[in-house]
């Protein structure tokens, strides 16, 4: 088997035509900050998540920071939230002063065990953000009860999950409040940026004055009839606003997430019946009847045991033969910060640690060819000697 002569990537952004050229008017507009794009765009996602309130940001990161500061925390809260995730998650609990309580994820999901959740509740909790990991949907029934029970709301960090469902519903459709990536590695990108889905008119407003420095004047309108204008801050903001160049992918990738979804589904399905059966890997869960997996990753675990080698020695033979594997993601209560940070509680979760340490990121995204997708598959055969 001849090494490939190109570089394949874990991940693409599918940018066409159409995308290219709403940029280039974007450009030539002179309108490329917060405009009529932005609007536009916004517009699009609220009528994609059934008429809900929807603010597009500079980053899902900047969303959740910002849906956090809505609550009206107070140092020493407690939010509930995974370990299996990227750092953001966990960076924006600490950000707002608050303190991240850990529960263990499921092994099979990657998600968070929905069953542990009353044990970690104590009297300082205020909300839980789960984490829809690569797509896959949480067991969205049972958490919201629990929520419900405790009078907790629910932060979904849902930024792998655009286009999702449980039991038949999208997830943004329904629920507190769900935050979304447009990431280049996600399932629709606007090149950095994402969007805050909400319930809660008050909420919307004030994230909406939090987003732009905290004015309270709208700016989606053409900036020369701001002219010796003056506006208000009543609370002071952020730089977490989108602009219209970002826009202006938005508006077009998002009625090709459908078929960006239908692509990903195919691809991930080969993967499952062409690696089924292989002592040396743990394949990913699809989703059960009535919910739908958005695969943002293919990720399966790694069994060192069966493999003979570790996922570092793994994912340096694939890129031997140019073929990228992403790692997603390193447990976050193993970063020094929050290992050695006296409040935070970081032990007792087996699933968590095991998962981290052997899941990987096999090449995913929608203008992935087959036959590349082939070489991938025929490359691990050879590296476990399978032949």
């Amino acid at each position: 088997m001849p090494k490939s002569e190109t570089f394949i990537p874990f991940s693409r952004p599918s940018i066409d035509q159409q995308d290219i050229d709403e940029v280039v008017e974007c450009l030539k507009s002179g309108w490329i900050t917060t405009g009529p794009r932005v609007a536009k765009f916004e517009s699009a996602l609220a009528d994609f998540f059934d008429e809900k309130l929807v603010l597009t940001v500079s980053s899902a990161t900047a969303g959740l920071h910002l849906t956090l500061i809505a609550l009206d925390l107070n140092p020493g809260d407690e939010i509930i939230t995974c370990s299996m995730t990227f750092a953001a998650t966990v960076n924006t609990i600490v950000h707002v002063g608050c303190k991240p309580v850990f529960v263990d994820i499921e092994e099979s999901t990657y998600n968070i065990e929905v069953g542990a959740l009353e044990r970690a509740i104590s009297e300082r909790t205020k909300a839980i953000m789960p984490v829809h990991f690569a797509g896959l949907p949480i067991d969205m029934g049972p958490l919201y009860a629990t929520a419900e029970k405790y009078n907790l709301r629910v932060i979904e960090d849902a930024a792998h999950a655009i286009g999702a469902a449980y039991d038949n519903s999208l997830i943004g459709s329904f629920g507190d409040t769900q935050v979304f990536s447009f990431h280049p590695n996600k399932n629709i990108t606007t090149g950095e940026g994402g969007c805050v889905v909400l319930r809660d008119q008050t909420e919307y407003e004030r994230i909406q004055h939090l987003l732009f420095h905290g004015i309270e004047k709208s700016m989606t309108v053409p900036q020369n009839r701001y002219s010796g204008q003056s506006y208000d801050i009543a609370t002071p903001g952020y730089k977490y606003n989108m602009m219209d160049i970002q826009a202006a992918l938005g508006v077009h990738q998002l009625p090709r997430l459908p078929q960006f979804i239908d692509r990903r589904e195919k691809l991930a399905h080969r993967y499952l019946d062409k690696l089924k059966n292989w002592p040396e890997i743990t394949l990913p869960q699809p989703a059960l009847k009535g919910h739908r997996h958005a695969w943002h990753l293919f990720a399966p675990l790694l069994v060192p045991e069966a493999a003979g080698m570790n996922r570092n020695n793994f994912i340096s033979r694939m890129h031997e033969e140019n073929i990228g594997v992403g790692l997603h993601y390193p447990a976050v209560h193993t970063f020094s910060y929050y290992r050695e940070h006296p409040d935070i509680e970081s032990s007792n979760l087996p699933n968590t640690e095991k998962v981290a340490d052997r899941i990987f990121s096999l090449p995913l995204h929608p203008d992935l060819p087959e036959d590349e997708q082939d070489y991938v598959i025929t490359t691990m055969r050879k590296i476990f000697d399978r032949y």
